[in-house]
């Protein structure tokens, strides 16, 4: 019952936050929006070239930048503190500042791009859309005691849907192939089917019907279809990365009571095992596809260097969330209009889940030129440049 009660005692105190604060629209369908258009309005061209036709993004909260803000869902950020540190305010981007995907965007010289609930013309689709959702998970049913949100397969729905749409503007299928084919996917995503899925025993049965490699080989599987389904629409360029630690984020840190300067061992070695069958997985569709690239990003190892060696980037602490309540900060996430750690670049996780625009920024840069212990078979430049 302890998932259960700690989810309860989680919702009662957003909605008693939500009342005192003056907002009742929380898990409505009709929720304020602060902006629009996950960032894209007012957002310039960065100052590299750009290298990309476009970039379509899927994935879950650590790349969501406003999906959420329109479904009634408990997973939502379009609220301050979020966005503290982002030049437009709460967006619906679960974090301080910029996500990954905002940072690597600059490096390919594209402007922020538009998350999907906002399109509504096929001239905002042209450099690209963001699909993610927050509680999203590869399942179909990962983050459903959250509320509404888009899994993986109906991102990919919602993209096939967009591309047809844009395929008749376009006017010829060669003009289509040429686009997509100069195109990018970024897929990060399989956080909540561990944490948001697996790992609450008592609000999912997965636990009981897989251990944690049959798991694993379910996720990969399901990751799988999905993939080929964008291979099929056209996409011909893929950026996949691995699952972070999960078992060092403040939210498992706490739920666990783990010692100072300790992660949760069986969470990493669950995530491993997800990690281990991706790559393999992307050897396996590199080899089956030719004239496509699929890239692995290595997202555990980065970030769990940065997790055991702080100082070497900067940071000061590296198991408590910057806005959050209870242990480590990571029992109850950032509620609205909490007042978060004021030295943020010193922080590496922002709230109780997601990590603060620092740590995106490292991530960002070492998926763009980082070596190949970073990125298998090469990095995203040398993927574009082919």
């Amino acid at each position: 019952m302890k998932d259960y009660q700690q989810r309860l005692l989680l919702l009662q105190i957003i909605i008693l936050a939500s009342f005192k604060h003056g907002s009742s629209s929380i898990v409505t369908k009709n929720t304020r929006v602060v902006h629009d258009y996950g960032g894209a309005v007012g957002s310039m061209v960065g100052a590299q070239p750009q290298e990309v036709s476009a970039m379509f993004v899927f994935g879950d909260s650590l790349v969501d930048n406003g999906n959420n803000n329109y479904l009634a869902s408990w997973a939502k950020s379009n609220y301050e503190p979020y966005g503290i540190d982002f030049n437009q305010g709460p967006t619906g981007r679960f974090c301080n500042g910029k996500t990954i995907i905002d940072l690597l965007g600059d490096l390919l010289g594209l402007p922020y791009i538009p998350a999907h609930a906002s399109v509504y013309k096929v001239e905002m689709m042209q450099r690209g859309v963001n699909y993610a959702s927050a509680a999203g998970g590869i399942l179909d049913v990962t983050g459903r005691d959250l509320g509404d949100r888009f899994s993986l397969g109906q991102q990919v729905g919602h993209f096939i849907e967009n591309m047809n749409q844009m395929g008749k503007e376009m006017g010829t299928k060669t003009n289509m192939s040429e686009y997509l084919s100069k195109s990018i996917a970024v897929v990060i995503i399989g956080s909540n089917d561990y944490i948001n899925n697996y790992l609450l025993p008592t609000l999912y049965a997965t636990s009981y019907y897989y251990r944690p490699d049959d798991y694993a080989d379910l996720l990969i599987n399901h990751f799988s279809e999905k993939l080929m389904e964008l291979h099929s629409a056209g996409l011909r360029k893929f950026f996949l990365a691995g699952v972070g630690p999960l078992g060092c984020i403040p939210n498992q840190l706490a739920n666990n009571f783990v010692p100072h300067r300790q992660c949760v061992l069986y969470v990493n070695q669950m995530v491993q095992m997800f990690n281990v069958r991706l790559r393999s997985l992307i050897d396996s569709l590199n080899n089956k596809n030719p004239g496509a690239i699929f890239v692995y990003g290595d997202t555990y190892g980065a970030f769990n260097d940065m997790i055991k060696n702080p100082s070497k980037y900067g940071f000061q602490v590296n198991d408590h969330g910057c806005c959050g309540l209870g242990l480590n900060q990571g029992q109850i996430t950032c509620l609205p209009n909490a007042t978060p750690c004021a030295n943020r670049k010193e922080y590496v996780f922002w709230d109780a889940f997601h990590p603060t625009e620092a740590v995106n920024s490292i991530l960002a840069h070492r998926a763009y030129l980082g070596p190949p212990s970073d990125c298998h078979p090469m990095n995203v430049k040398q993927m574009v440049q082919i």
